[in-house]
């Protein structure tokens, strides 16, 4: 009797007398964006588990987020984003959370105070009214209108099965703002998205029953106005127009390292007499995100063809185990198998630099094809993802019939 005793305290006093566990279910997560205007960000999350390890779910719209990379010490628990360098910071209170978001990426107003209320399913605590969609449809949009920095793009907004709750996304010449969800509530119109990287929430208020007047906040460190009118006739600009070559019957080359410091040239004999796509991205851009898993998928569908793909990482960092590191994190997180390299180098000014046979780089991603001979054949400026709908699907249709014709050339 007394061993049993014995081995029964021992194994009481081995395990933890703190240890606890996240709750599986849903809760509603909150940034504050701003603590002296009560600007707060919401966004939903589920915790599930599987052979006793939590995953976390971040739910924007159509778009789950699935983050594994958690550790939970007593009342403590961290968790990191699963592409971008982000992460949570908190403690458990409760069935709840408390703590704080950290973009690495960012020197200044990179942490915002976090809460997460357990059992909360509502994005945003309004209660829907009478079924009214009046802001379903396309939009023109003008970001800091009257300004020197005054810049337009597309609103796509849909009210989810003639309710107040609203999905969408706006669609610039640089690429989209990826996917957003919200409400309708009384003539104003919420959407927010967290995704590790963007931190977006955008609020506006009919007026005259088809102008928008709102604000947008990006994170802690950007805020700026924006209107609407309805418009469904109105275009941006030709994405293949905005970067140009400067000479196109230059044969395109250049020499960086990959992620294992070896260099790597389109002289290679991987990529002779075979059509190139490059891709200039980097890893912490959410739309190069979008653009790498598409590029994935075209890469194992051509690959056989003869199509190679060649992504220029330009990370927020010259140096290169950092730069690597990330890139790594990102590519195994997305399956990528195409030629990753690294320019060590910085910023659209520098892409523009490394790249000088076209006029500028004014996107990430900026996707350049070369066709047998490595000459530019077409540039296409940003990247509108999934979250554009018939955009993404009319891209993928051109784009894979313009594939097809450069390996058959």
């Amino acid at each position: 009797m007394n061993k049993i005793l014995f081995i029964f305290f021992s194994l009481l006093f081995s395990i933890p007398l703190f240890a606890k566990k996240l709750k599986e279910g849903t809760y509603r997560g909150i940034l504050i964006l701003n603590e002296e205007e009560n600007i707060q960000l919401p966004f939903n999350f589920d915790v599930v588990y599987k052979k006793k390890k939590p995953t976390i779910i971040i739910r924007n719209a159509d778009e789950k987020i699935r983050v594994d990379e958690i550790m939970i010490k007593g009342d403590s628990v961290k968790f990191k984003m699963p592409v971008f360098d982000a992460e949570f910071k908190c403690v458990m209170k409760g069935n709840d959370l408390e703590g704080i978001f950290i973009n690495h990426y960012r020197k200044e107003k990179n942490i915002l105070k976090f809460s997460a209320k357990y059992g909360d399913s509502q994005r945003f605590n309004f209660v829907p009214g009478k079924p009214n969609p009046i802001f379903h449809g396309k939009w023109e949009i003008t970001f800091s209108p009257n300004t020197k920095d005054s810049s337009k793009a597309i609103g796509l907004f849909y009210h989810q099965e003639q309710t107040d709750y609203i999905t969408g996304t706006f669609l610039t010449e640089t690429g989209d703002y990826r996917y957003l969800e919200g409400m309708k509530n009384g003539d104003k119109l919420y959407l927010s998205c967290f995704d590790g990287s963007h931190v977006f929430l955008f609020i506006a208020q009919l007026k005259d029953g088809d102008i928008l007047k709102g604000t947008f906040y990006s994170g802690a460190h950007w805020q700026e106005s924006w209107t609407g009118v309805r418009n469904p006739d109105f275009k941006l600009r030709n994405a293949e127009e905005i970067t140009i070559v400067k000479n196109r019957d230059e044969k395109i080359n250049f020499s960086y390292q990959d992620l294992n410091k070896k260099m790597i040239s389109l002289n290679d004999k991987q990529f002779e007499n075979k059509p190139v796509i490059i891709q200039v991205m980097g890893s912490w851009c959410p739309n190069c995100m979008d653009e790498s898993i598409y590029l994935t998928e075209v890469y194992n569908q051509y690959k056989k063809d003869g199509l190679e793909i060649v992504a220029l990482a330009f990370e927020k960092t010259s140096d290169f185990e950092k730069a690597s590191a990330q890139v790594s994190r990102m590519t195994k997180r997305l399956k990528v198998n195409y030629t990753v390299l690294l320019p060590l180098q910085t910023g659209k000014d520098k892409a523009s630099e490394s790249l000088s046979f076209v006029n500028k780089i004014t996107a990430f991603p900026t996707t350049i094809f070369l066709n047998k001979e490595h000459k530019v054949v077409k540039i296409h400026t940003g990247f509108s993802g999934p979250a554009t709908g018939n955009d993404y699907l009319s891209f993928k249709e051109s784009t894979g019939a313009f594939i097809r014709n450069l390996l058959k050339e």
